[in-house]
Formats: C-alpha cells, sequence, structure tokens
C-alpha cells in the first residue's frame, strides 16, 4: 500500500507578521465601540501599516482573515470596512446570544466553582449603597456589565461554545455600551445580574437559565422599541 504524503510547508518558530498584525488588528476591532458613530468604519491599509511598523502586505493578509472570519467586509472600489449590523439583525443576534448565554449559565452551576462564581459578585460591589448608584458612574459600570457577560461566557468552561459567541460578543458589547445609559437600563440592569448571580450560587439551574436568557431578551424587546441609530 503506498501511503499518500500531505503537501505541507515548513512553519515558522516564531509568530510571523502576518499572525502579529491578525492579532493585533482583531484585538483592535473587537474592543472598539462599533456602533459610536453612525458612519461606517473604513480600515486603510497605509495607515494601520504605518500604526503597527510593518509592511502592507501582512496587513492586507491579516485583513482577509478577519473578513473570512466576519469581522470585517470588501467593498469593491472603497474598501475594507468593520461589520456593523441592522436593527433587524442585532434583535436576530441577541435572540441567538440569549440561547447561547443562558446554556452558558446552566454550564455555570454544574462546572463552576463556589469561589469563581462568588468573582462575579465583586464585579458590583461599588455599584451598591448611597451615592453609588450604576448611574451615577456610568462609564464604570458599563465596563463592569461588559466583564460580567464575558465571565458568564468564560466559567461556563465550554470551549466550543466560548468560541461560536466569539463573534457575536463584539456586536453585543458595543450594543449593551450603546443602550446602557437609555431608559434607566444601568439601575435595571444591576438588579437582574444580582438576581442571576444568586441564582448561580444557590446552583438553581433552571433558574439560573432563565434569568439570564430574560435579561439578554429584554435587551432585545429595548431594540426594537427605543433603538432607531441602527436604520
Amino acid at each position: 500500500m503506498t501511503a499518500l504524503k500531505l503537501a505541507v510547508q515548513p512553519i515558522e518558530a516564531e509568530p510571523s507578521f502576518r499572525d502579529r498584525a491578525y492579532a493585533a488588528l482583531k484585538r483592535a476591532v473587537t474592543t472598539m465601540d462599533i456602533y459610536a458613530t453612525p458612519n461606517p468604519i473604513r480600515l486603510e491599509e497605509r495607515q494601520l501599516s504605518q500604526d503597527l511598523g510593518i509592511s502592507r502586505t501582512p496587513i492586507r493578509e491579516a485583513l482577509n482573515r478577519l473578513e473570512q472570519e466576519g469581522f470585517i467586509r470588501s467593498v469593491p472600489r472603497k474598501g475594507m470596512f468593520i461589520v456593523r449590523k441592522t436593527k433587524k439583525e442585532i434583535i436576530e443576534m441577541i435572540a441567538v446570544w440569549a440561547a447561547l448565554e443562558s446554556m452558558a449559565a446552566r454550564l455555570i452551576t454544574q462546572n463552576a466553582t463556589d469561589r469563581e462564581i462568588a468573582s462575579l459578585r465583586r464585579l458590583f460591589v461599588e455599584f451598591q449603597g448611597p451615592g453609588h448608584a450604576p448611574h451615577l458612574h456610568i462609564d464604570e459600570y458599563s465596563e463592569a456589565n461588559i466583564r460580567f457577560h464575558q465571565a458568564i461566557v468564560s466559567l461556563a468552561k465550554n470551549k466550543l461554545l466560548t468560541d461560536t459567541m466569539e463573534n457575536l460578543f463584539i456586536h453585543m458589547r458595543s450594543i449593551r455600551r450603546k443602550t446602557i445609559v437609555e431608559n434607566d437600563r444601568a439601575e435595571r440592569s444591576i438588579i437582574d445580574h444580582l438576581n442571576i448571580i444568586e441564582a448561580l450560587e444557590k446552583r438553581q439551574t433552571e433558574r439560573a437559565e432563565q434569568l439570564v436568557r430574560q435579561h439578554s431578551l429584554d435587551l432585545a424587546t429595548h431594540v426594537e422599541k427605543h433603538v432607531d441609530y441602527l436604520d
């Protein structure tokens, strides 16, 4: 029997400029507030080359990879743009997130330690008590809110779930950050979070799952009724 030989190429021992450019660009794209402005966000190869101090070839390769992953899109004769969603797409995305994050909550009750779950409560200590209401420290609370949802996914300890939710998170983060200041959502948000944490601490699997799902579906309802800057 003749064995087939794979046509593979030698790999580099150290990260290539392409890989480093990809990592840097993905980090920048996934952490920025992509809905902060109504204008399309265009990525300039030349400017990125100057900012990163490398040639445009690895930049182009990194952008192509990000396009394949759905983070950016190429518009003929116009360039590369960060992908943003329409209002309808955001509402659909939140529905999917609600299902996945509620599963994450279920897995937390099965996989996370008491100490890990307790770490969630520490995120909100500084926003309780007189003079510490979330709306009085909205920037700090917004960041705590984002970290809470990241932690919910992380503490599920399911890599496939984490990987599946990764591409959604760039949009979820930005929409949560944008809407947290609207219609007293910050105050309602912290109540929801504390109720979720209590259910997780008590290993109330069904309740934790339901609370997390409803928390996201409430965001979808808010977007549907009050958000017009995505149209």
